[in-house]
């Protein structure tokens, strides 16, 4: 899943984003009000986190306007102001959660697992493909009822795949929704990863779900 952290203190905006891309996330990162609604605007972010007060347009302004245009991404809207008419503000703006500084990471993290269960498009509590089940929300995986252990980056890409499933993903549409902008890996990675996922969801299981599309990238086949 793709974020975009928007934050203009530096150390907040580092440790969110080392903390999100450790869960499994896929992390862009701006500092002003401006960036994120070229950003909301022009990506197509699955859950973004919002401080309020950013550099001019501020994130109450950026909300607005993000909404104006039609974007209807999750975001969770984060402010050290605790004030009753602030957390209205924010959520009349369009915000979907509201989260006062300073916070506990495991209580952000919970926030944004909540968030990413119900996007614009309706995403399932969870996905199932075949007898392949993953929840957004645990972050667990089983195949035919059995348990499947996967560390986040792998989570991230089986999610990728199930989300859309029978459609064919090249690489750097995985890289650019898996990894991130900041990526400076060559597209290897995500043939590497693909090869852990089918030796934890496919081999063991006698499947061949996780299939290649020759010179364009790689499908799961929701048949199989």
């Amino acid at each position: 899943m793709r974020m975009l952290v928007v934050e203009d203190d530096r150390a907040m905006s580092a440790m969110l984003s080392r903390s999100m891309r450790r869960a499994g996330y896929a992390v862009d990162a701006v500092g002003t009000g401006t960036d994120a609604v070229w950003g909301i605007t022009e990506t197509d972010y699955d859950i973004v986190v919002l401080d309020a007060m950013i550099p001019a347009p501020d994130g109450f302004e950026v909300l607005r306007e993000v909404r104006d245009r039609g974007r209807w991404v999750p975001v969770l809207m984060l402010t050290a102001r605790d004030a009753m008419a602030d957390k209205v503000r924010g959520l009349d703006s369009g915000a979907d959660d509201y989260l006062t500084k300073p916070f506990a990471l495991a209580e952000l993290l919970a926030r944004v697992r909540a968030l990413a269960r119900r996007d614009v498009r309706e995403r399932p509590a969870e996905l199932r493909v075949a007898d392949l089940v993953l929840d957004p929300a645990t972050r667990s995986v089983c195949r035919g009822g059995t348990a499947v252990s996967l560390s986040p980056k792998e989570f991230s890409l089986l999610h990728e795949l199930m989300r859309r499933a029978g459609e064919t993903l090249t690489r750097t549409y995985l890289i650019e929704h898996v990894w991130d902008f900041a990526y400076d890996g060559g597209s290897n990675v995500v043939d590497v990863y693909v090869r852990y996922l089918r030796d934890k969801v496919d081999r063991p299981f006698g499947r061949d779900s996780i299939q290649t599309v020759r010179g364009v990238g790689y499908r799961l086949d929701p048949a199989v």
